[in-house]
């Protein structure tokens, strides 16, 4: 059975490519802020590009928070992309001032520490055993990034024996840099899958598959 995917529609992302992209892998895609459709589908793609406020302000305003949540409460599979990765963290802190994410993770979001900012252009990835999003995928495949923020030195402590800890993908840029999580049901991308040529139509097929 064909697997539908919402594509969340909050002012943000490249919706059309994003929705080609996904398209390809033989999905059912609607570009949409309507929240019984991204609560209804098999799986949700929270897109991103530009500030980490701005990205909050207008999910927020979509009630994207909620969605979010309720999904993952049921197990329902997120896909987060970019600064819609960012977001799932607990804050994002540009120019100084801290916004507050959606909490999914616990980290901050700042500025890389590197020569040279933005990070743009294609890098490889250092990849955990076990990963479904990058099954299959040569371990020297590059994706393609643009962003001037990330989440640096993560540390994320797991107390509960009955939690798994995520799979954690970095990326170098300066400095290490989280370049995907996957936990569970929730599983995101600071590169942009669908501008990553054959490695990112593989990515996401890999996460479509999972649906």
């Amino acid at each position: 059975m064909q697997p539908r995917v919402v594509i969340l529609d909050y002012g943000s992302g490249n919706l059309r490519s994003a929705q080609r992209a996904v398209e390809r892998t033989g999905a059912a895609v609607e570009v949409t802020s309507d929240p019984h459709a991204a609560l209804d589908a098999d799986g949700l793609v929270v897109p991103g590009v530009g500030a980490f406020a701005a990205c909050m302000r207008g999910l927020r305003a979509v009630g994207g928070e909620r969605i979010i949540g309720k999904r993952l409460a049921g197990g329902r599979p997120v896909l987060g992309i970019c600064v819609g990765m960012q977001v799932l963290f607990e804050r994002g802190v540009e120019h100084g001032t801290t916004t507050e994410g959606c909490g999914e993770w616990p980290g901050t979001v700042e500025r890389l520490r590197a020569p040279v900012v933005p990070h743009m252009g294609w890098n490889t990835l250092e990849t955990p055993a076990g990963s479904r999003l990058f099954d299959g995928i040569d371990p020297r495949e590059r994706f393609y990034f643009v962003h001037s923020y990330g989440v640096l030195d993560w540390e994320l402590e797991v107390t509960s024996p009955h939690i798994a800890a995520p799979l954690v993908t970095y990326a170098v840029h300066g400095q290490p840099f989280v370049a995907a999580v996957e936990n569970g049901p929730l599983s995101a991308t600071q590169f942009h899958p669908e501008k990553s040529g054959d490695a990112g139509a593989r990515v996401l097929a890999n996460w479509v598959r999972s649906l």
